[in-house]
Order: structure tokens, then C-alpha cells, then sequence
């Protein structure tokens, strides 16, 4: 499933293969010591990156900038409004309640033994259509209240939250790293989230509830005296994680909240399924192609979840919740939409082309690489957003003519790789450490430990699953 076949390409490379190598190894270079270095903004460091290879790779200044901008706008243009759509939803599956009424129902209805699975399947619900940092924000005051009162360890509870968001995360869009990859790589999202589903279950298994048995006993933390108060569905109005008080309110029932977070992903994955079963002419493969196609899924989702989700909240509390929802993306944003310029840059200057005729010829897989070249950046830079994106655009011209399964894998990879070994350069790290009011070294033994397994488990099932599809 991994060969290339490198299609004919008539444009001409703007300077020689050794050439172009430093470019991007330079550019990348930039990349990354000004994120970690200086601390520059991801959005300034791209583009900046992408002058730098522009320049080294012999563009004109003038056709460096508008390859930049052509990729800065088809990006922000077919990825931007999906990430603002789905924050939006995000927003209000938080302020409705409706987060807290998935938490409480599977929470409630387990014993023990069966919690750490329960808390990866609340984990994982959340995390689909939420950022991670919203979801763990979000969280913490469920895990503190769920470790206090089953008597297991905060590791134990938390670890499998945590590897449910972090799965989703990388793997499932609509998030931004499956999101800008899909885009720049050309794959199929309906199939690219299919597959992602698959593949995320069982690795959430794996670095979850299983391996929270080991790190259980590796670290023993007591829960923070934090939020106790909270008892039953609630909603915060001083900010979760913020210390506020939280009271209650009347939120929409567990079946009619899963039905509205199943709702994108239902109508998405329907339009993959009758893309492969039912003939192009068919009537009802268009209205699924239509329904599914991302922007509409996700505008219905979030019309739908004004309604259902703001039942109880009224016409002001939803018009403000979806309001607010906006601001804090902007930054991630601006990251997509540079990483698109940085990778319209790789593909005019040829330099990815050059990569793809050395991959064709190494018999490396091109699955394996991807994901060796997203750890590389994320250990670089710590940011899984900006892996995702770099990557994507080096290997963009490696997909020419592999299938469709095949690039929706490839994404899958880079997505995988994205993820391995948070550490000090990672904001995530952070904030689960002081959350957790765990030590460095207890968040490297926890966190980051589950990070690379999520990694290597999520890698592992993409090249198993290649072999089927």
C-alpha cells in the first residue's frame, strides 16, 4: 500500500537537489530554534521558515510571497472554518451542560473496576469534538471528584481522561492537526475520520486504562482539594480550573447530548460509505455527499446543538456562548493557515518532489516516515499542531498516486507522530503537571510515557490496518 509512483511533474525545480535539501533542512532549522529559542509565535516562526527556504531555494522574492499567501488562504479558506465551526460546538457542549451530563451518566453507572474505562470513554467523547486544552480544563474537576469518591489513585482515573483527549486529539478531526493534514495531503475526510476511529479505540486501550495500572504504582498523588463542592451535573460560572463556584443547571439529557456530538460524525462518515458503495448517479449518494461534506456536518451540528444542547440556556446564554467560543482559537488559526503557506512553499519549490524520488527509491515506507518525520518536529518544537503541519507539507507530494485508504492512513501517521514524548517544550506538559501537582519526573513517568504510547500504539495499528484496507 506504501509504494510511489512519482506522476510527471513539468515544473522545474528552482535550483539544484543539494541545494534545495539545505533549504528545507535550514527552513526547518529557523522552524524550530525560533520556537524553541527565542520563543517566537508559531505563526511568525512559519513564516518566516518559509521566506527562509523560499530564499536559500533560489525563489524570486515576489513568487516567494504569493506561493506563501496562496497556501496561507486555501488553507485558512477550506480548514479555518471547520476549526471555528467546531469550536463553536465545543463551546456549547461545555456551557449547556451537556459535558457534564455525558461525564455523570458513565461515571455513574460503573463499579471500580470498570472506572478507568469509563473515564477513557469520557475521555474520548469529549475529545471529539473539542481542543485538548478545553477538555482537560473541563475534566479536571470530574477527575478530582471521581478519584475522591471511588478511593483510586488520581493517576488511575486520570491517565485514561487524559490518553482519551490526547487520542482524539491527534487522530480524529475535526480538530486542527487532522484537519490541515487532510487538507494539504488531499485525502478523504469522512474515510481519514473512519479509519481514525478505528485506530484511535484500541490505542486509547492500550495507553489508558491499561498502562494507568503500571503508572499507578509507579506514582501516588492525592487529588487537590479542588472543586469539592461540586456534586451532579453542574456548570461553572467562575471558569473550570479557575477555582469559581459552580452551580447548577438544567442541562439536556445524557441520549439527546450523544446524538448531537454522533451528529457530524454520523452524516461525515455516511457520505465515505456511500462514496464506496453506492453508484455516482444514485440520488441519495448525493444528498449524503452533501450532508457529509465537512462545512455542512459541522454548520448542522452547530445549529442543531443551539437548539438541543441550548434548551435549557436561552437565546442570549447560546448567542454568547457561541460568541466567545471564537477568540480563543484565533492563534491556532493563524499556526494552520502558516503551516499551509510553509508547506505551498516545499511544493513550488520542488523540494518535495525531491524528497518523494529519494523515498521512492529507499524502499521506506512511506507510512513509517511520515511518522519518523512528525517526532522528529514535535520533539523539536513541542507542539503536535505544528508537527502535524510541518510534516504534512514535506510529504504533500509523496501522495500523487497512492489510493485513497492510503492517504487517509498517511495522515493517520503524521497524527500518530505528532504526539510522542511531550516534554518541557510542550505547553500540555505543563498544565498537566500542575494540574496533576505532579513533579518533573512524575509527569515523565505518566504523562509523557502515555503520550509515546498513544505514538507508537497509534503507528503500530495504521500499519495494520493498511494491510487490510
Amino acid at each position: 500500500m506504501s509504494t510511489i509512483v512519482l506522476a510527471a511533474d513539468a515544473a522545474t525545480p528552482t535550483a539544484s537537489g543539494g541545494r534545495l535539501i539545505a533549504a528545507a533542512l535550514i527552513g526547518i532549522a529557523v522552524l524550530v530554534v525560533l520556537i524553541t529559542r527565542f520563543k517566537v509565535h508559531p505563526f511568525l516562526s512559519l513564516t518566516i521558515g518559509s521566506l527562509v527556504v523560499a530564499g536559500i531555494a533560489g525563489m524570486p522574492a515576489a513568487e516567494s510571497v504569493t506561493s506563501f499567501t496562496k497556501g496561507f488562504g486555501s488553507t485558512a479558506a477550506s480548514v479555518g472554518t471547520l476549526i471555528a465551526l467546531g469550536a463553536m460546538f465545543g463551546k456549547l457542549l461545555a456551557d449547556s451542560g451537556g459535558a457534564d451530563r455525558i461525564v455523570d451518566t458513565l461515571v455513574g453507572r460503573s463499579s471500580p473496576r470498570t472506572l478507568p474505562w469509563a473515564m477513557a470513554a469520557v475521555g474520548a467523547l469529549i475529545g471529539l469534538p473539542m481542543f485538548f486544552e478545553i477538555g482537560l480544563v473541563l475534566l479536571m474537576p470530574v477527575i478530582f471528584l471521581v478519584a475522591r469518591r471511588s478511593g483510586l489513585s488520581l493517576i488511575r482515573v486520570g491517565i485514561p481522561a487524559l490518553a482519551g483527549l490526547s487520542a482524539m486529539h491527534g487522530l480524529v478531526p475535526p480538530h486542527p492537526g487532522p484537519l490541515v493534514a487532510i487538507d494539504a495531503l488531499g485525502a478523504n475526510l469522512g474515510i481519514t475520520l473512519l479509519f481514525g476511529v478505528i485506530v484511535a479505540v484500541p490505542t486509547v486501550a492500550i495507553a489508558g486504562p491499561l498502562f494507568a495500572r503500571f503508572a499507578a504504582r509507579w506514582v501516588e498523588v492525592v487529588p487537590p482539594a479542588l472543586f469539592e463542592a461540586s456534586d451532579g451535573p453542574t456548570e461553572p460560572t467562575g471558569g473550570v480550573g479557575s477555582g469559581g463556584t459552580r452551580t447548577e443547571v438544567r442541562g439536556p439529557t445524557f441520549a439527546t447530548t450523544l446524538a448531537t456530538v454522533l451528529l457530524p460524525v454520523v452524516l461525515m462518515m455516511g457520505k465515505a460509505l456511500a462514496d464506496i458503495f453506492l453508484a455516482e448517479d444514485a440520488p441519495m449518494r448525493h444528498r449524503l455527499d452533501f450532508v457529509g461534506t465537512p462545512l455542512i456536518a459541522l454548520l448542522l451540528a452547530v445549529l442543531v446543538g443551539m437548539v438541543t444542547l441550548g434548551r435549557g440556556m436561552g437565546l442570549a446564554d447560546v448567542g454568547r456562548s457561541v460568541e466567545t467560543a471564537l477568540p480563543p482559537i484565533a492563534g491556532i488559526l493563524l499556526i494552520v493557515a502558516a503551516g499551509g503557506g510553509f508547506k505551498q512553499v516545499l511544493v513550488d519549490t520542488q523540494i518535495g518532489k525531491l524528497i518523494a524520488g529519494w523515498v521512492a527509491g529507499s524502499g521506506v515506507s512511506v507510512l513509517v516516515l511520515a511518522w519518523g518525520v512528525a517526532v522528529l518536529i514535535r520533539l523539536a518544537t513541542g507542539s503536535a499542531t505544528v508537527a502535524t503541519v510541518t510534516a504534512s507539507g514535506i510529504l504533500a507530494p509523496l501522495v500523487g498516486t497512492l489510493d485513497t485508504a492510503t492517504t487517509s492512513l498517511l495522515v493517520l501517521a503524521i497524527g500518530a507522530g505528532s504526539l510522542f514524548f511531550s516534554h518541557v517544550n510542550d505547553a500540555g506538559f505543563w498544565l498537566v503537571k500542575e494540574y496533576f501537582g505532579l513533579t518533573v519526573g512524575q509527569n515523565l513517568k505518566t504523562w509523557s510515557v502515555m503520550e509515546t504510547l498513544i505514538s507508537v500504539a497509534g503507528l503500530a495499528f495504521v500499519l495494520l490496518l493498511g494491510l487490510v484496507v
